[in-house]
């Protein structure tokens, strides 16, 4: 990293698979600091609003502030689509003004990142309960996005995920794949995919659209910056 190159910074909640941010800023020579919130981890409606609430999303911004970062992204899917697509529009509007710079999430982050590549038949390979996957399928969908299957691993905890290993991870972007999609889309956080990325594209034949590889290159997109490098899948060697 340069002192020219700016600051994209990412507000996590808790601890599960926030390493995959510095592997993915080696990838990509760039300074991606992560900041916490904390609330409880369960992959439940309330608790996911909670999570996802003004004071808490202030909160890391505040944490961010010092590195004056040129963007910043709620790296949370969950707490981000169980808003709805307007009040998900709503949360990163207060985000960027707490911050004084442009912002985003993780759910819209998917969003644009299928626009980039074209990409309007999805399969989507959830590791959260089926009414909260089916809600991430319902924010999509509303962005014009046609899911066309869609699989539940009815994990109830980020830090259940956080500890699933590759070949689990593998085995559940594999069983909900559909020969239908354009992409495969598996959306949380608390997963570790950014290792993964390559060989499950390589695999299936598609873009593989994994939540922290697409944070990541959502922040860069909002901070105007592009980056090609290999090792995070195609949203980024084609330099989107």
């Amino acid at each position: 990293m340069t002192a020219a190159q700016p600051t994209v910074g990412f507000i996590y909640p808790d601890h599960a698979a926030e390493s995959d941010y510095p592997r993915a800023a080696r990838l990509l020579d760039m300074h991606l600091p992560v900041v916490h919130i904390y609330g409880t981890d369960l992959h439940a409606v309330p608790e996911l609003m909670d999570l996802g609430s003004p004071d808490k999303l202030a909160r890391g911004a505040a944490l961010l502030a010092p590195q004056r970062p040129a963007a910043v992204v709620w790296a949370c899917t969950s707490g981000s689509f169980v808003f709805g697509p307007t009040g998900a529009a709503e949360q990163v509007e207060q985000l960027a003004a707490e911050a004084g710079a442009p912002a985003s999430s993780t759910s819209f982050a998917f969003v644009h990142a299928l626009a980039a590549l074209d990409c309007h038949h999805v399969a989507v390979a959830a590791s959260y309960p089926r009414d909260i996957a089916e809600l991430f399928v319902n924010f999509v969908a509303a962005h014009g996005v046609t899911v066309e299957t869609m699989g539940d691993a009815g994990i109830p905890t980020a830090a259940q995920v956080g500890r699933l290993t590759p070949s689990q991870v593998r085995e559940l972007a594999v069983r909900n794949d559909s020969p239908r999609a354009d992409a495969l889309l598996i959306p949380d956080t608390a997963m570790h995919t950014v290792d993964l990325v390559d060989e499950l594209e390589q695999l299936l034949g598609k873009p593989v659209l994994t939540a922290n590889a697409v944070t990541v290159w959502e922040g860069l997109r909002i901070a105007g910056i592009t980056r090609r490098t290999t090792g995070l899948g195609a949203l980024f060697e084609d330099g989107r």
